[in-house]
Protein backbone atom coordinates (compact mmCIF):
# COMPACT_ATOMS: atom_id res chain seq x y z
CA UNK A 1 0.00 0.00 0.00
CA UNK A 2 1.40 3.38 -1.02
CA UNK A 3 2.35 5.82 1.72
CA UNK A 4 1.95 9.58 1.53
CA UNK A 5 4.32 10.96 4.12
CA UNK A 6 3.08 14.52 3.66
CA UNK A 7 -0.49 13.41 4.26
CA UNK A 8 0.59 11.41 7.32
CA UNK A 9 1.98 14.56 8.93
CA UNK A 10 -0.76 16.82 7.58
CA UNK A 11 1.64 19.15 5.75
CA UNK A 12 2.00 20.29 2.15
CA UNK A 13 4.77 19.14 -0.19
CA UNK A 14 6.36 22.56 0.12
CA UNK A 15 6.42 22.48 3.94
CA UNK A 16 9.51 23.87 5.61
CA UNK A 17 11.73 21.91 7.98
CA UNK A 18 10.23 23.82 10.91
CA UNK A 19 6.67 23.04 9.79
CA UNK A 20 7.49 19.34 9.46
CA UNK A 21 9.08 19.25 12.91
CA UNK A 22 6.15 21.11 14.48
CA UNK A 23 3.59 18.79 12.86
CA UNK A 24 5.45 15.67 13.96
CA UNK A 25 5.93 16.92 17.50
CA UNK A 26 2.19 17.53 17.81
CA UNK A 27 1.28 14.11 16.42
CA UNK A 28 3.99 12.34 18.43
CA UNK A 29 2.54 13.79 21.62
CA UNK A 30 -0.97 12.76 20.61
CA UNK A 31 -0.17 9.17 19.64
CA UNK A 32 2.83 8.49 21.90
CA UNK A 33 2.58 4.93 23.37
CA UNK A 34 3.11 6.27 26.90
CA UNK A 35 0.01 8.40 26.52
CA UNK A 36 -1.94 5.59 24.84
CA UNK A 37 -1.02 2.37 26.66
CA UNK A 38 -2.28 -0.86 25.06
CA UNK A 39 -3.77 1.08 22.13
CA UNK A 40 -2.71 -0.72 18.95
CA UNK A 41 -4.25 1.90 16.66
CA UNK A 42 -2.40 4.74 18.38
CA UNK A 43 0.85 2.78 18.25
CA UNK A 44 0.39 2.15 14.52
CA UNK A 45 -0.26 5.85 13.95
CA UNK A 46 2.82 6.74 15.99
CA UNK A 47 4.93 4.45 13.81
CA UNK A 48 3.42 5.96 10.66
CA UNK A 49 4.13 9.58 11.58
CA UNK A 50 7.60 8.68 12.92
CA UNK A 51 8.52 7.07 9.61
CA UNK A 52 7.15 10.09 7.75
CA UNK A 53 9.22 12.44 9.93
CA UNK A 54 12.35 10.30 9.49
CA UNK A 55 12.10 10.73 5.71
CA UNK A 56 10.87 14.31 5.39
CA UNK A 57 13.25 15.73 8.01
CA UNK A 58 16.26 14.45 6.06
CA UNK A 59 16.93 16.55 2.90
CA UNK A 60 18.49 13.66 0.97
CA UNK A 61 15.75 11.16 1.78
CA UNK A 62 13.06 13.75 1.11
CA UNK A 63 14.54 14.56 -2.28
CA UNK A 64 14.64 10.86 -3.17
CA UNK A 65 11.05 10.40 -1.99
CA UNK A 66 9.83 13.40 -4.00
CA UNK A 67 11.75 12.35 -7.11
CA UNK A 68 11.00 8.64 -7.25
CA UNK A 69 7.69 8.28 -5.42
CA UNK A 70 6.76 5.90 -2.64
CA UNK A 71 7.19 2.52 -4.36
CA UNK A 72 10.59 3.24 -5.89
CA UNK A 73 11.77 4.99 -2.73
CA UNK A 74 11.16 1.85 -0.68
CA UNK A 75 13.14 -0.20 -3.19
CA UNK A 76 16.06 2.13 -2.57
CA UNK A 77 15.74 2.59 1.21
CA UNK A 78 15.10 -0.12 3.76
CA UNK A 79 13.43 0.73 7.07
CA UNK A 80 16.88 0.66 8.65
CA UNK A 81 18.05 3.26 6.10
CA UNK A 82 14.99 5.41 6.77
CA UNK A 83 15.62 5.69 10.50
CA UNK A 84 19.36 6.32 10.30
CA UNK A 85 20.65 9.76 11.19
CA UNK A 86 17.30 10.93 12.61
CA UNK A 87 17.72 13.66 15.25
CA UNK A 88 15.30 12.74 18.04
CA UNK A 89 16.59 15.04 20.74
CA UNK A 90 14.55 18.09 19.72
CA UNK A 91 11.38 16.01 19.56
CA UNK A 92 11.59 13.67 22.55
CA UNK A 93 14.15 15.44 24.69
CA UNK A 94 11.63 18.07 25.73
CA UNK A 95 8.54 15.92 26.14
CA UNK A 96 9.26 15.20 29.77
CA UNK A 97 9.38 12.05 31.81
CA UNK A 98 5.93 10.95 30.75
CA UNK A 99 7.10 10.26 27.21
CA UNK A 100 9.62 7.44 27.08
CA UNK A 101 11.58 8.84 29.97
CA UNK A 102 12.59 11.92 27.99
CA UNK A 103 16.04 12.48 26.54
CA UNK A 104 18.02 10.24 24.24
CA UNK A 105 17.88 7.08 26.35
CA UNK A 106 14.08 7.11 26.44
CA UNK A 107 13.89 7.61 22.68
CA UNK A 108 16.32 4.75 22.16
CA UNK A 109 14.28 2.40 24.32
CA UNK A 110 11.01 3.44 22.70
CA UNK A 111 12.16 3.05 19.12
CA UNK A 112 14.03 -0.17 19.84
CA UNK A 113 10.77 -1.57 21.21
CA UNK A 114 8.61 -0.33 18.33
CA UNK A 115 10.97 -0.87 15.42
CA UNK A 116 13.22 -3.67 16.61
CA UNK A 117 16.30 -1.52 17.04
CA UNK A 118 16.70 -0.80 13.30
CA UNK A 119 19.95 -2.75 13.29
CA UNK A 120 22.10 0.23 14.34
CA UNK A 121 20.13 1.27 17.43
CA UNK A 122 19.00 4.68 18.59
CA UNK A 123 20.61 6.92 21.13
CA UNK A 124 24.05 8.37 21.47
CA UNK A 125 24.88 12.04 21.81
CA UNK A 126 21.99 14.32 20.99
CA UNK A 127 19.58 11.44 20.59
CA UNK A 128 20.90 10.77 17.08
CA UNK A 129 20.98 7.35 15.55
CA UNK A 130 24.48 5.90 15.42
CA UNK A 131 26.08 6.47 12.03
CA UNK A 132 27.69 3.34 10.67
CA UNK A 133 28.85 2.92 7.10
CA UNK A 134 26.37 0.58 5.46
CA UNK A 135 25.76 -0.55 1.93
CA UNK A 136 23.36 1.52 -0.16
CA UNK A 137 19.97 0.20 -1.22
CA UNK A 138 19.64 -1.96 -4.31
CA UNK A 139 17.90 -0.73 -7.45
CA UNK A 140 15.85 -3.09 -9.60
CA UNK A 141 14.63 -3.04 -13.17
CA UNK A 142 13.25 -5.47 -15.73
CA UNK A 143 15.20 -6.25 -18.88
CA UNK A 144 13.79 -8.04 -21.93
CA UNK A 145 16.20 -10.18 -23.95
CA UNK A 146 15.73 -12.18 -27.17
CA UNK A 147 15.02 -15.89 -26.86
CA UNK A 148 18.23 -16.85 -28.64
CA UNK A 149 20.38 -14.72 -26.31
CA UNK A 150 18.73 -16.40 -23.33
CA UNK A 151 19.60 -19.83 -24.72
CA UNK A 152 23.09 -19.18 -26.03
CA UNK A 153 24.21 -16.31 -23.79
CA UNK A 154 25.69 -13.04 -24.92
CA UNK A 155 26.07 -9.41 -23.97
CA UNK A 156 23.43 -6.69 -23.77
CA UNK A 157 23.64 -2.94 -23.39
CA UNK A 158 21.44 -1.67 -20.57
CA UNK A 159 20.33 1.95 -20.22
CA UNK A 160 19.13 2.96 -16.78
CA UNK A 161 18.53 6.09 -14.73
CA UNK A 162 20.99 6.22 -11.88
CA UNK A 163 21.55 8.95 -9.29
CA UNK A 164 24.13 10.36 -11.72
CA UNK A 165 21.69 10.49 -14.62
CA UNK A 166 21.35 8.16 -17.60
CA UNK A 167 23.99 5.42 -17.59
CA UNK A 168 24.85 2.73 -20.09
CA UNK A 169 26.40 -0.54 -19.02
CA UNK A 170 27.11 -3.82 -20.77
CA UNK A 171 25.89 -6.94 -19.02
CA UNK A 172 26.91 -10.52 -19.73
CA UNK A 173 23.94 -12.86 -20.12
CA UNK A 174 24.82 -16.43 -19.06
CA UNK A 175 23.60 -19.22 -21.37
CA UNK A 176 20.33 -20.85 -20.35
CA UNK A 177 18.92 -17.99 -18.26
CA UNK A 178 15.14 -18.05 -17.78
CA UNK A 179 12.44 -15.45 -17.27
CA UNK A 180 12.26 -14.32 -13.66
CA UNK A 181 15.90 -14.96 -12.89
CA UNK A 182 17.95 -11.99 -11.71
CA UNK A 183 21.40 -10.71 -12.53
CA UNK A 184 23.34 -8.56 -10.06
CA UNK A 185 25.42 -5.61 -11.25
CA UNK A 186 27.58 -4.63 -8.26
CA UNK A 187 27.91 -0.99 -7.29
CA UNK A 188 25.19 0.40 -9.57
CA UNK A 189 22.55 0.85 -6.87
CA UNK A 190 21.87 3.73 -4.53
CA UNK A 191 24.74 5.49 -2.76
CA UNK A 192 25.05 4.67 0.90
CA UNK A 193 23.42 7.34 3.08
CA UNK A 194 26.18 6.70 5.62
CA UNK A 195 29.24 6.80 3.38
CA UNK A 196 29.49 3.05 2.79
CA UNK A 197 29.59 1.18 -0.51
CA UNK A 198 26.75 1.75 -3.00
CA UNK A 199 24.06 -0.86 -3.51
CA UNK A 200 23.67 -3.11 -6.53
CA UNK A 201 21.50 -3.03 -9.61
CA UNK A 202 19.26 -6.11 -9.77
CA UNK A 203 18.12 -6.99 -13.30
CA UNK A 204 15.04 -9.19 -13.59
CA UNK A 205 15.24 -11.03 -16.90
CA UNK A 206 12.21 -11.31 -19.19
CA UNK A 207 12.78 -13.67 -22.12
CA UNK A 208 10.93 -12.71 -25.28
CA UNK A 209 8.90 -15.36 -27.09
CA UNK A 210 10.35 -16.90 -30.24
CA UNK A 211 8.43 -17.55 -33.44
CA UNK A 212 10.15 -20.90 -34.02
CA UNK A 213 11.20 -22.45 -30.72
CA UNK A 214 9.58 -23.10 -27.36
CA UNK A 215 11.38 -24.00 -24.17
CA UNK A 216 10.53 -26.76 -21.70
CA UNK A 217 13.15 -26.71 -18.97
CA UNK A 218 16.43 -27.52 -20.72
CA UNK A 219 14.67 -28.94 -23.77
CA UNK A 220 13.64 -27.05 -26.90
CA UNK A 221 10.65 -27.84 -29.09
CA UNK A 222 10.17 -26.90 -32.71
CA UNK A 223 7.17 -27.62 -34.91
CA UNK A 224 8.08 -29.38 -38.16
CA UNK A 225 5.34 -29.57 -40.84
CA UNK A 226 5.66 -32.53 -43.25
CA UNK A 227 3.43 -33.68 -46.11
CA UNK A 228 0.68 -36.22 -45.32
CA UNK A 229 2.31 -38.71 -47.66
CA UNK A 230 5.53 -38.62 -45.60
CA UNK A 231 3.54 -39.39 -42.46
CA UNK A 232 2.02 -42.38 -44.20
CA UNK A 233 5.03 -43.71 -46.12
CA UNK A 234 7.96 -42.34 -44.15
CA UNK A 235 10.72 -40.07 -45.39
CA UNK A 236 13.04 -37.31 -44.24
CA UNK A 237 12.73 -33.65 -43.26
CA UNK A 238 14.97 -30.82 -42.15
CA UNK A 239 14.74 -29.58 -38.56
CA UNK A 240 15.95 -26.04 -37.67
CA UNK A 241 18.26 -25.72 -34.66
CA UNK A 242 18.86 -22.78 -32.32
CA UNK A 243 22.24 -21.96 -33.90
CA UNK A 244 20.63 -21.43 -37.31
CA UNK A 245 21.71 -24.71 -38.92
CA UNK A 246 19.41 -27.58 -39.94
CA UNK A 247 19.53 -31.27 -39.16
CA UNK A 248 17.99 -33.89 -41.43
CA UNK A 249 15.97 -36.53 -39.59
CA UNK A 250 14.04 -39.62 -40.64
CA UNK A 251 10.26 -39.70 -40.34
CA UNK A 252 9.11 -43.27 -39.73
CA UNK A 253 6.07 -44.49 -41.67
CA UNK A 254 2.85 -44.08 -39.71
CA UNK A 255 4.12 -41.13 -37.65
CA UNK A 256 1.27 -39.37 -35.84
CA UNK A 257 0.71 -35.65 -35.80
CA UNK A 258 2.19 -34.34 -32.55
CA UNK A 259 4.78 -37.11 -32.39
CA UNK A 260 8.26 -36.08 -31.31
CA UNK A 261 11.66 -36.87 -32.75
CA UNK A 262 14.56 -36.32 -30.35
CA UNK A 263 17.77 -34.60 -31.39
CA UNK A 264 20.10 -35.28 -28.49
CA UNK A 265 22.19 -32.48 -27.03
CA UNK A 266 20.75 -29.69 -29.19
CA UNK A 267 18.68 -28.05 -26.45
CA UNK A 268 19.77 -25.80 -23.58
CA UNK A 269 23.07 -26.96 -22.11
CA UNK A 270 22.72 -30.75 -21.86
CA UNK A 271 19.06 -30.62 -22.92
CA UNK A 272 17.64 -31.96 -26.16
CA UNK A 273 15.79 -30.59 -29.16
CA UNK A 274 12.46 -32.20 -30.05
CA UNK A 275 10.97 -31.93 -33.51
CA UNK A 276 7.19 -31.97 -33.08
CA UNK A 277 5.69 -33.40 -36.24
CA UNK A 278 2.77 -31.56 -37.83
CA UNK A 279 0.93 -32.18 -41.06
CA UNK A 280 1.55 -29.83 -43.93
CA UNK A 281 -1.73 -29.06 -45.70
CA UNK A 282 -1.37 -27.31 -49.06
CA UNK A 283 -3.49 -24.21 -49.62
CA UNK A 284 -4.26 -25.34 -53.16
CA UNK A 285 -3.83 -28.56 -55.16
CA UNK A 286 -3.54 -29.25 -58.88
CA UNK A 287 -6.19 -31.10 -60.82
CA UNK A 288 -4.03 -34.21 -60.90
CA UNK A 289 -3.47 -34.06 -57.11
CA UNK A 290 -7.17 -33.56 -56.52
CA UNK A 291 -8.01 -36.66 -58.56
CA UNK A 292 -5.44 -38.70 -56.65
CA UNK A 293 -6.78 -37.46 -53.31
CA UNK A 294 -10.30 -38.40 -54.36
CA UNK A 295 -9.14 -41.92 -55.17
CA UNK A 296 -7.40 -42.13 -51.79
CA UNK A 297 -10.58 -40.94 -50.11
CA UNK A 298 -12.62 -43.56 -51.95
CA UNK A 299 -10.17 -46.21 -50.78
CA UNK A 300 -10.82 -45.23 -47.16
CA UNK A 301 -7.52 -43.47 -46.49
Amino acid sequence: MAKDYYQSLGVSKGASEAEIKKAYRKLAQKYHPDRNPDDAAAEAKFKEVSEAYAVLSDPQKRQQYDQFGDADFHQRFSQEDIFRNVDLNDIFGGLGGGFGGGGAGGAEDLFSRLFGGMGGGFGGAGGRVHQRPTKGANYSMKVAIPFQVAIQGGERRIDFNSDNGLEQIRVKIPPGIQSGQKLRVPGKGAPSPMGGTPGDLMLEILVEADSTFERDGDDLLVSVPVPFTVLCLGGTTDVPTIDGSKKRVKIPAGMKVGGKIRLKGLGVGSGDLYAVVDVQVPKAVTQEQAELLEKLQESGL
